[in-house]
C-alpha cells in the first residue's frame, strides 16, 4: 500500500460577515499548502480554546470597530489570549490588528482632526520592518480608526496620517493596518458598498481605487506573498 499521506495543517480564518472572502490571503496560504477554516464569530461561530490543532491563525477586518460592545468582538479580543499563550503565528489585518491592540493594552481611537485613510497611501518601512523584507511603497486602506502602537511591540510600518501601520509583538503575532488581500473583484464590491465613505476628509474616490490598483497592486501582492510565509512558513511535505 501507498504511505498515507499526511494532512494538511490548518491555518483558523476569522471574518466578520456572511459575504466576507480570505481573498488573496486565503488563495496564498492554500497555495503554500496549509488548509483554512473559517470561522464567523458574528454568526454564532465558536472559537477554538486552543491552536493545537492549527498552524496559526487569521482574524480579517469589518465595518464594525473595535471599541464596538458587541459580545462577538469582546470574544475575539480576549480569544486573542490563546495564540499569545501558545505562541502561535497569528496576523491580525486592520479590524484584527487594532483588536490585537486593544488585547495588548494598546488604545484604538480615530484621527484628531477626523481624517480617514479609504484609498491608497504612501507607506514607509522603519529599520526594523527593514530588516525582515521589502516593503511596498503604497498599500490599500479602508478605515477610519487606527491603533496606538502596544507596549513592548515593535513597530514595522508608519505613514503620515495614522503613524502606526504595522508592528509585531513578541515571536509570532503581527498587525498591519492596511490590506492586501483584496482581489480585484472584492475591491469593486468595497468600492460599490463604500462609496458613502468616499465623502469622509482625507478619502479618495472610487476610480483612484481601482486607478491605483492597477500602478500598485503587483508589489503589494508580492509584499503578502513574502509577509505571509514570513508569519506562517511553509508546512513540511509528507
Amino acid at each position: 500500500m501507498p504511505p498515507r499521506s499526511r494532512p494538511r495543517p490548518k491555518i483558523l480564518i476569522v471574518l466578520h460577515q456572511e459575504t466576507s472572502s480570505p481573498g488573496r490571503v486565503g488563495h496564498m496560504l492554500l497555495e503554500e499548502g496549509f488548509d483554512l477554516d473559517i470561522r464567523r464569530p458574528p454568526l454564532g461561530d465558536e472559537l477554538p480554546c486552543t491552536l493545537d490543532g492549527h498552524a496559526g491563525a487569521v482574524i480579517f477586518g469589518g465595518p464594525m470597530s473595535a471599541n464596538d460592545e458587541d459580545e462577538f468582538v469582546r470574544r475575539e479580543t480576549d480569544w486573542l489570549e490563546i495564540p499569545l499563550k501558545e505562541n502561535r503565528p497569528f496576523l491580525g489585518i486592520c479590524l484584527g490588528a487594532q483588536m490585537l491592540a486593544n488585547h495588548l493594552g494598546g488604545k484604538v481611537e480615530g484621527h484628531g482632526e477626523g481624517l480617514v485613510e479609504i484609498g491608497w497611501y504612501p507607506l514607509k518601512a522603519t529599520e526594523a520592518g527593514k530588516k525582515l523584507l521589502h516593503w511596498p511603497e503604497m498599500v490599500y486602506q479602508f478605515h477610519r480608526e487606527g491603533f496606538s502602537l502596544p507596549k513592548g511591540a515593535t513597530l514595522l510600518a508608519t505613514a503620515e496620517t495614522y503613524p502606526n501601520q504595522a508592528f509585531r509583538y513578541g515571536e509570532n503575532a503581527w498587525g498591519i493596518q492596511f490590506h492586501g488581500e483584496l482581489t480585484r473583484m472584492m475591491m469593486q464590491r468595497w468600492v460599490v458598498r463604500g462609496a458613502h465613505r468616499f465623502e469622509l476628509p482625507g478619502a479618495q474616490p472610487g476610480r483612484d481605487h481601482l486607478g491605483g490598483r492597477l500602478i500598485w497592486d503587483m508589489h503589494l501582492k508580492r509584499w503578502l506573498g513574502e509577509f505571509l510565509r514570513l508569519i506562517f512558513g511553509r508546512p513540511a511535505v509528507g
